[in-house]
């Protein structure tokens, strides 16, 4: 069987003819992280601090799964966009496509959409995480940049894609319209307004992809 082709950033945009948007934010990227901090309950908040502190003493040293395991999952579960009967949610999902001729294959760390129970019909976000300080594999926005051109070729419906690449205790979003993504500033997980920034811009997403990219 032949080795499954690991994709740079720079090579993808090449080869796609994609466009990264760096110096400015697009429309939708500024809609997307126009927020207010988020309301919490009183057993939400507890989980908060409690996986703050953890971060904290932890991320340092933790491996990949358990970065993902012991904070990420937490974070995702504050952002609410892990479980509804609106739209489907699964973790280590593999996508594949073939586009412009090339067979494009990834594993979604994270991946969201329409479908039901274990179908996933489209993906709207896709969530890739990489961590450097324990053998790093792979470029993380290559594999996010893939996820997409798969999802609008799956999808086929013109409309824009969302996703997040985190690299140890940085996350960076990611919006992208045809052939255009743009990146956000990076968010420090560490930093606990960055944090509270990063779980409302989650849930701002639910509520866009339940008002929009479903209907």
């Amino acid at each position: 069987m032949a080795k499954k082709k690991e994709w740079k950033e720079g090579e993808l945009a090449l080869t796609f003819g994609l466009q990264a948007i760096e110096t400015y934010y697009t429309p939708l990227m500024q809609e997307w992280l126009k927020v207010e901090p988020p309301t919490f309950s009183v057993g939400e908040e507890y989980i908060f601090n409690e996986t703050y502190q953890k971060g904290l003493l932890h991320i340092k040293t933790w491996g990949e799964e358990d970065l993902k395991m012991k904070f990420i999952s937490y974070i995702l579960n504050l952002g609410k966009v892990t479980e509804d009967t609106t739209f489907v949610s699964m973790f280590d999902k593999p996508l594949s496509a073939t586009v412009k001729n090339y067979k494009l294959s990834v594993k979604a760390d994270f991946v969201m959409g329409s479908g039901l129970k274990d179908y996933m019909q489209k993906p709207y976000f896709h969530f890739q995480e990489y961590k450097p300080n324990k053998k790093p594999t792979g470029d993380s926005m290559a594999q996010l940049l893939e996820a997409f051109l798969i999802a609008q070729e799956k999808n086929a419906d013109g409309k824009p894609l969302y996703g997040c690449e985190v690299v140890g205790e940085t996350w960076r979003f990611v919006t992208m319209e045809e052939t255009k993504y743009c990146l956000s500033k990076n968010y420090d997980s560490m930093d606990k307004e960055d944090l509270l920034q990063i779980i409302a811009i989650l849930r701002h997403f639910r509520h866009i992809l339940e008002t929009r990219l479903l209907k």
